[in-house]
């Protein structure tokens, strides 16, 4: 069987740093995690990436249900830091509620983090909700005492990669995902 490799990056931020908490868009919220909000990000990481390269690279962000199993993967990580794992909610009604972005922050061994799955749903891009969730993810492993975060990008998701650098990550290795063509033809 052939196979298909995607070109990722691990990209990299020293929190020595000072940041910065860039307001959102007014009637956008920040929402915390708890644990009733588990399948909310789960449908939210869902409409963000079913449509993007990622979904290619990860076919479990290509189904709502393997997007719920990521998420209680995730969850059950003995890393896992609900103070850098947000919602963003836009709308101020019941009718109007929408939940549009989504980010969640693993502590690992030897002191770093890890941030999984930068979301934000199509229709809501480019108002720097994005930048808003890393910000507040970065925010809560410096409350832990996390030193240096990093996170991974299909290198094709060039916008993705600009938001990175300009935010400071760095990348510090290039690594290869491979998938099989039966999968990427699917």
């Amino acid at each position: 069987m052939d196979s298909t490799y995607f070109k990722r990056y691990r990209m990299e931020v020293d929190l020595s740093v000072p940041r910065f908490a860039p307001a959102l868009p007014s009637d956008y919220r920040l929402v915390p995690w708890n644990e009733a909000v588990l399948d909310i990000h789960a449908r939210t990481k869902f409409r963000s990436f079913r449509d993007e390269i990622d979904s290619l690279v990860f076919p479990c962000l290509g189904s709502l249900e393997g997007c719920r199993r990521l998420m209680r993967e995730i969850r059950n990580k003995s890393g896992f830091l609900p103070n850098a794992t947000w919602l963003i909610a836009h709308g101020s009604t019941p009718e109007t509620l929408q939940w549009c972005g989504t980010i969640q922050g693993v502590a690992e061994r030897g002191g770093t983090g890890m941030i999984q799955n930068i979301g934000v749903v199509p229709g809501h891009r480019a108002l720097g909700l994005g930048t808003c969730l890393i910000e507040r993810c970065l925010a809560g492993f410096r409350m832990h005492g996390v030193k240096r975060v990093s996170l991974e990008v299909t290198v094709e998701n060039a916008g993705a990669v600009r938001l990175y650098q300009r935010l400071g990550f760095r990348r510090v290795r290039t690594v290869y995902k491979v998938v099989d063509e039966a999968v990427v033809m699917a």
